[in-house]
């Protein structure tokens, strides 16, 4: 435990140092960016022995706040979740040394790498933090700096209401945080969270575990973006320096899941519609989220409703184990939990990969719009190479990792559904199935998309005429991330065996069931593995073998023909919209896409256009209303608001008079 917390130190004062320093680039990058690789690199030991072995790691004292205690503690599950946390990190300090190259004359780059490094030393101390009140300040710490994070670009209007909009998400999450610990803490008589284990039988028997649970859903589902709790995410991740987009859309919202299956784990045996609730949140945000990102023109926006998509399928794994659980069967309690937090690793390497590529592709083109771009494969092969392995693992394709934590998921709804005595269990199971396999085809049809477009066809405008490969310092950590991608996928049974004392901890398992529930679905998953691993042998062997005889054929260039055509230009290629609008308009009551056409007029038409723009249903329709109504009602006191000190600390001084009579009276 110790070198976990002397990760965290190292985090803050290399982040301190690198603010102190911001005026030189180069010594506030190797300060910020070094710290961080630093401190990663010594915690990935203590984390991997802790997943393997089961060794509880725990360091607990008292202090002087009231309610709080210095309990930290790493168990399988603080483990697993730190796995990612310190890849992910590491390798996006590394990309951002480089990305962040063109801001050093803004003199903004030591407060960035002072708050990515407070983000980082925030999420470790998030997972290993066992007592309400320290979860609470760590949480708060994590929630905080990305608000820097995305405000980076503070000139652009957009960038500060996407940095105050995440804010107010993370913030309204966090007051249904806070009631939930003080009602935890209440009924335990501590904040600790090993009390919190000792009361579960108390709570468990009456209505405060399930509204212990709905605050947790609720509270920790705004962090990981839980529609219609995800608003933040299509506006923060856009805004965001792309390695910061990385780590938050990669690893910041697991933290959610993290917090979630934590107080799962502390509220005992959960009833069966708990269950039912997050498979319905993992259908929805997993079906919304990748039809949204259909319509979207914007390659980061598309990606960050992606993340959406993907937390739905990890919300479904959840629901699945939970089912399971409240049923009795254990096969199916570990298949999806297993699939659940396999699938938060994956999520974590494919969408980090996947931001990381986009930023390659704006720090060459400067711009994220999908229709500006075109022909990038031929001058950025590193980039489009390796954004194809991230888009082929996130549609959950074998041999790729997102296949392996996607098939737990099938296989165990699948044999929990033929197994199952009673018709509601087995029909959310079958809704399980069918939404998982819809999410993942429209997944595909994005990809195809998102990749076809961007890589792909002629230059559509000059964005994409001049451009060129990113630097070895760039591409080097996302072919890292394509690595993993593919290691995972082909060594997914051993992987998953390794995850045994993680799911144990999950579900509060006894260690020999795991190791054979496990068991039963590593059999068929290896038989996949083994299968997959030929078909990419036989394909590298073709292009070896295509690239040795290519010299020896004589290539020439003729004209195709062009449908009446003699010179099509890159406007006669397809669009984002023109691709994805047979699904788009299926779904369309969903989406409710608008539409703006000037139609052709007359018979020489000088103009016509025709563009579709499809805003977030949620905050069209919900938020934006609601806020707007208590601005104004908010209107109604700007009375109080002279811009007088002298007033303003007299409220204050009034407000603790009351309160000081209230307690003695």
């Amino acid at each position: 435990m110790n070198v976990l917390l002397g990760s965290v130190v190292i985090l803050i004062l290399s982040g301190l140092f690198s603010l102190a320093l911001g005026k030189s680039y180069s010594r506030s990058t190797a300060f910020g960016a070094g710290g961080t690789v630093l401190a990663c690199a010594i915690g990935l030991y203590p984390a991997v022995t802790c997943l393997l072995s089961g060794r509880i790691l725990s360091v607990h004292c008292p202090w002087n706040l009231p309610f709080g205690s210095f309990y930290v503690e790493a168990d399988p599950l603080s483990a697993l979740f730190l796995l990612p946390i310190l890849v992910v990190s590491a390798l996006s300090a590394i990309y951002g040394s480089r990305y962040m190259e063109a801001e050093k004359d803004t003199g903004a780059i030591g407060p960035h790498w002072f708050f990515f490094n407070l983000l980082v030393a925030g999420m470790i101390m998030v997972v290993l933090s066992k007592n309400g009140l320290l979860f609470l300040i760590s949480w708060e710490v994590m929630s905080l700096a990305p608000f820097f994070l995305v405000i980076f670009d503070d000139h652009k209007k957009s960038t500060r209401n996407a940095a105050w909009t995440y804010l107010v998400a993370a913030h309204l999450g966090g007051v249904f945080l806070v009631v939930l610990f003080v009602l935890m803490g209440i009924n335990a008589g501590t904040m600790d969270f090993c009390h919190f284990v000792t009361s579960s039988s108390v709570i468990s028997a009456n209505i405060s575990a399930n509204l212990l649970f709905l605050l947790a859903v609720i509270g920790f589902g705004a962090k990981a973006g839980f529609i219609p709790l995800h608003v933040w995410l299509p506006e923060a991740h856009p805004a965001a320096p792309s390695h910061v987009s990385a780590l938050m859309s990669g690893v910041m919202i697991k933290m959610g899941i993290y917090g979630l299956l934590r107080m799962i784990t502390l509220l005992g045996p959960p009833p069966v519609w708990w269950g039912y609730l997050m498979i319905g949140i993992g259908l929805t945000s997993g079906i919304l989220g990748v039809l949204f990102a259909l319509a979207q023109h914007d390659l980061k926006r598309l990606l960050a409703y992606h993340s959406v998509e993907n937390i739905g399928i990890i919300a479904l794994g959840i629901g699945v184990g939970l089912v399971g659980l409240s049923t009795g069967s254990t096969l199916l309690a570990v298949l999806g939990f297993a699939g659940g937090l396999l699938h938060v690793i994956n999520h974590s390497l494919f969408k980090g990969l996947l931001f990381l590529g986009a930023g390659s592709v704006l720090h060459s083109t400067h711009t994220m719009e999908i229709d500006h771009l075109g022909g990038l494969m031929k001058k950025m092969p590193w980039t489009g190479a390796l954004f194809l392995t991230g888009a082929v693992a996130i549609c959950g394709l074998p041999p790729l990792n997102g296949f392996v934590s996607e098939f737990l998921i099938y296989f165990g709804s699948f044999k929990g559904m033929t197994t199952m005595t009673s018709s509601v269990p087995a029909g959310a199971l079958i809704c399980a199935i069918a939404g998982l396999a819809m999410i993942g085809g429209l997944a595909s049809a994005c990809f195809t998309k998102a990749f076809g477009i961007i890589f792909l066809g002629e230059p559509r405008s000059e964005h994409a005429e001049n451009v060129h490969e990113s630097s070895r310092i760039m591409w080097i950590p996302m072919l890292v991330m394509a690595a993993l991608c593919v290691l995972i996928g082909l060594s997914g049974p051993w992987v998953v065996a390794a995850m045994a004392l993680a799911v144990k901890t999950a579900g509060s398992f006894p260690s020999h069931v795991v190791e054979d529930m496990l068991t039963r679905a590593l059999d068929p998953m290896t038989l996949i593995v083994y299968i997959a691993f030929a078909f990419l042998l036989l394909t590298v062997l073709i292009l070896i073998v295509r690239k040795l005889l290519l010299p020896f054929n004589k290539i020439s260039r003729i004209c195709t023909w062009g449908c009446g055509f003699s010179a099509p230009s890159p406007r006669m290629q397809y669009t984002s919209s023109s691709f994805a609008q047979p699904l788009t308009k299926i779904f369309s009551v969903f989406l409710m896409t608008r539409t703006k056409v000037i139609a052709p007029e007359g018979l020489f038409p000088t103009e016509a256009s025709f563009s579709t723009d499809t805003p977030d249903i949620f905050r069209r329709f919900f938020y934006k209303p609601v806020f707007s109504l208590v601005a104004r009602l908010l209107s109604f006191l700007q009375w109080l608001q002279h811009g007088r000190v002298q007033l303003y600390i007299l409220y204050i001084v009034v407000t603790v008079f009351i309160i000081f009579i209230w307690k003695l009276v």
